[in-house]
């Protein structure tokens, strides 16, 4: 059986533990991270590829260094429901008055954030803001400079979270933010967890405060690879990728675990992840998959307004988050340079985003703030609202 890649997630500064020849680095990364955490206080990682059978697999387990050993499995949009571009946001307001955030006296100024996703255009509503952005989707020996929403998915995200005032309407939770990280890990067919685990280092080491995801685990398309890109039966490839789903569910904790800090030592960075799209209410619910699952982040569930105003959940949003937002006929950016309409907890997730950096900024005003604290602020500040919580997490988000 060909050997599978598999991502590490190492301490950094000390001695790899004997990698094959397919053994891959990123130089730029891991500085960039040793030069960001000398400040933070946080021990600085880097992450590794390397092609590994069983007994290598074994081996890297028990290096001291080593936080993490799991396949490299494909990642996906976690896709909404696109519910029609429009000439202005004058509608389906009621997302920014849920949360508190409309006319809120905190418009997240000084704070850093990133989105993960499938990168960003130029837009009206995001006119001010200082975008730095590296595209993790490129093949070795590309330029990874061309961060160009070419699906709408991030541009609308982006909105969401920051997009500015237009037409005497704001459109974005946060909408003083004026310093954003793009990072494109979704292209074409989709992506994988090696470049989530790259983008989220990244983002860490240029400074981000909070940062944004939107993305699912692909494991019908790791199970598929295995059938036809490892002569595998159907039925080893199921157990295999069982396997790594499990194993890229610890990754994705040991990883958020690394973005709080560690021993109180933190400044670190707050990620928020949308819990997913693939349950069929009242049919059947799904729980929330991987990267959501990371132990310290905040996974997001979607709500909506029936006719009578009351919340309800959605239909598709998936059980287990941390929390809630608003995710249904959601308008934001539309890659064309107007307005979209759009449901799915992708639309949730900035949501949350955009109010860690509010209470990042309240936070920020009796002096330094840390990952924790402002993960904490958030929890604390929920509103509780008569559905499961199984459903809805421990409440509906609210800004400061």
């Amino acid at each position: 059986m060909k050997k599978l890649q598999m991502v590490v997630l190492r301490t950094a500064g000390r001695k790899p533990f004997n990698p094959s020849p397919a053994f891959e680095r990123d130089p730029e990364l891991i500085g960039a991270t040793k030069k960001a955490d000398a400040y933070r206080g946080i021990q600085p990682h880097d992450i590794e590829i390397d092609e590994m059978d069983a007994v290598e697999h074994a081996r890297a387990l028990s290096d001291q260094s080593v936080l993490s050993v799991a396949p490299r499995m494909p990642m996906t949009l976690i896709k909404g429901v696109d519910e029609g571009r429009l000439d202005s946001c004058h509608v389906n307001a009621w997302n920014l008055e849920a949360i508190k955030a409309a006319s809120n006296r905190y418009r997240g100024q000084g704070v850093k954030v990133a989105i993960l996703d499938t990168g960003i255009v130029k837009h009206p509503a995001l006119e001010g803001v200082n975008i730095k952005g590296r595209d993790f989707t490129v093949k070795d020996g590309e330029a990874d400079t061309d961060f160009t929403d070419t699906d709408g998915h991030g541009t609308h995200c982006a909105g969401i979270l920051l997009g500015r005032e237009v037409d005497g309407r704001q459109i974005g939770v946060a909408p003083g933010i004026t310093d954003l990280l793009i990072g494109k890990v979704v292209a074409g067919d989709g992506g994988n967890s090696e470049q989530i685990v790259r983008a989220v280092l990244w983002a860490m080491s240029e400074g981000a405060m909070i940062i944004s995801m939107s993305l699912g685990m692909d494991f019908p398309g790791y199970q598929k690879a295995l059938v036809q890109q490892y002569d595998m039966d159907p039925a080893q490839a199921t157990s295999l990728a069982l396997a790594g789903y499990r194993q890229n569910t610890k990754l994705f904790d040991d990883l958020s675990r690394v973005t709080v800090g560690h021993d109180g030592l933190v400044r670190g960075c707050v990620v928020v992840a949308s819990a997913g799209n693939e349950s069929k209410r009242p049919d059947y619910t799904i729980i929330v998959a991987p990267p959501a699952t990371g132990d310290k982040f905040l996974s997001v569930s979607a709500v909506g307004r029936n006719p009578a105003g009351d919340f309800e959940v959605a239909k598709f949003s998936n059980t287990g988050a941390t929390l809630s937002a608003p995710g249904v006929g959601i308008c934001s950016c539309d890659k064309s340079g107007g307005f979209s309409v759009g449901s799915g907890t992708s639309m949730a997730a900035p949501h949350v985003a955009g109010v860690a950096a509010l209470w990042a900024q309240k936070l920020a005003e009796d002096g330094p703030v840390s990952a924790d604290a402002i993960a904490t602020a958030v929890r604390s500040s929920v509103k509780s609202i008569p559905l499961p919580q199984a459903d809805v997490g421990i409440g509906l988000v609210q800004a400061p």
